[in-house]
């Protein structure tokens, strides 16, 4: 049995023929942009996160940037500022920041949940610190009360790069200052598009009108342009696409959690760690991480047995070339637990398309790995 890490082409055939009447409808409209589906599924993406309004754009890391880039213009953020984030991300969350003239503060993850450790937040802190960008990798909730607290006391936006969460319940739920989230609707996100979108939600009318107009020209009016923006919109057949997959995202999630669930109850190699398991309220399950002192080993172990991984990330930011000659990407910064996540991080097959008995097979081989 071969069992790759993601079949795009058996996730989209889940829902394939509602896609298929999504994409003809926009192509016998005539109508390929700014339309009648962007507006329907902003409307249904905000109602379904909880938040006030949603904006669609390009991808998840223009949606990053488009945040931060309208606090700018709206005189919260200015250059040189410093904005938390976790050390252990995507390069894209890291990006945004620096496109903005901003200045990122890495803060550790805790090595048994693989998010941002809260307890080393405020140590990082400083008069020019003016957000904290969460990200929930994995899927993973990594937002605590303690999070919310600092925000409070030292004035902070909260700003989420929520690219790997969707569906996760108790975002809103539990968040006291809810002031923006970014999404990525990469084809191989829990909500994917058939190509690359994105969306910023909110409940501040004032970002979300300037991240609209920002995101399309800097234009709020044909041929008036308020700012130097860019084009960096959703565009109709994915809003479509998008809108259609949106009503079965919870049901997909549901069959990440089963997956999930066996692999928590039936893994059991002691070369083989798994992060602190959460309630299936707390994870959707984008990645089933673990990690390996022999992760090269494994992964070419599984491929041999025909089980497709991934590395989710090999190279932290903080080691990125295009980094190296930043002023805050001293010679001394230290992440021992960011570096050792990078070695050891392998993720294992998981979607909405995945069955039990494919589980159980990655289960079987990865318990009678030895390594020797």
């Amino acid at each position: 049995m071969s069992i790759p890490f993601l079949s795009l082409h058996d996730v989209t055939a889940l829902h394939a023929d509602e896609i298929r009447d999504a994409a003809k409808r926009v192509i016998d409209s005539g109508w390929y942009l700014q339309g009648e589906e962007n507006k329907r599924f902003e409307q249904h993406f905000a109602q379904y996160v909880g938040s006030k309004y949603c904006v669609g754009c390009a991808n998840g890391l223009d949606a990053l940037i488009w945040i931060l880039r309208a606090y700018k213009e709206l005189g919260i953020l200015n250059d040189g500022d410093e904005i938390i984030v976790p050390a252990n991300t995507f390069i894209a969350t890291i990006l945004a920041i620096t496109e903005n003239g901003l200045t990122p503060i890495f803060v550790e993850p805790r090595y048994e949940t693989l998010e941002i450790n809260d307890e080393l937040i405020e140590e990082r802190i400083t008069d020019r610190t003016r957000a904290i960008m969460l990200v929930h990798l994995y899927g993973r909730n990594a937002y605590s009360d303690k999070i919310g607290e600092l925000c409070q006391k030292h004035n902070l936006l909260l700003i989420q790069d929520c690219a790997q969460c969707h569906g996760l319940k108790t975002l809103n739920s539990q968040l006291p200052a809810h002031n923006s989230a970014a999404y990525s609707f990469y084809p191989g996100k829990n909500l994917g598009a058939l190509g690359d979108g994105g969306a910023v939600v909110t409940d501040d009318e004032a970002l979300a009108n300037t991240i609209r107009t920002l995101a399309n020209y800097g234009s709020h009016k044909k041929y008036v342009f308020d700012y130097q923006g860019r084009n960096s919109r959703l565009d109709e057949i994915q809003a479509a696409v998008l809108d259609v997959k949106l009503k079965y995202l919870d049901e997909d999630n549901a069959q990440r959690q089963k997956i999930a669930n066996y692999y928590y109850d039936n893994i059991n190699n002691p070369l083989v760690t798994l992060p602190f398991r959460l309630p299936d309220s707390e994870n959707v399950y984008h990645i089933f991480p673990v990690l390996c002192e022999q992760r090269d080993q494994l992964q070419q172990y599984l491929s041999d047995n025909k089980v497709g991984t991934v590395i989710h990330y090999p190279i932290p930011p903080h080691m990125q070339k295009c980094y190296a000659n930043e002023s805050w990407n001293t010679p001394t910064l230290s992440l021992p637990i960011t570096e050792c996540i990078a070695r050891e991080e392998l993720s294992l097959p998981i979607s909405p398309a995945m069955t039990l008995e494919e589980a159980e097979q990655v289960v079987l081989l990865i318990n009678a790995f030895n390594n020797k």
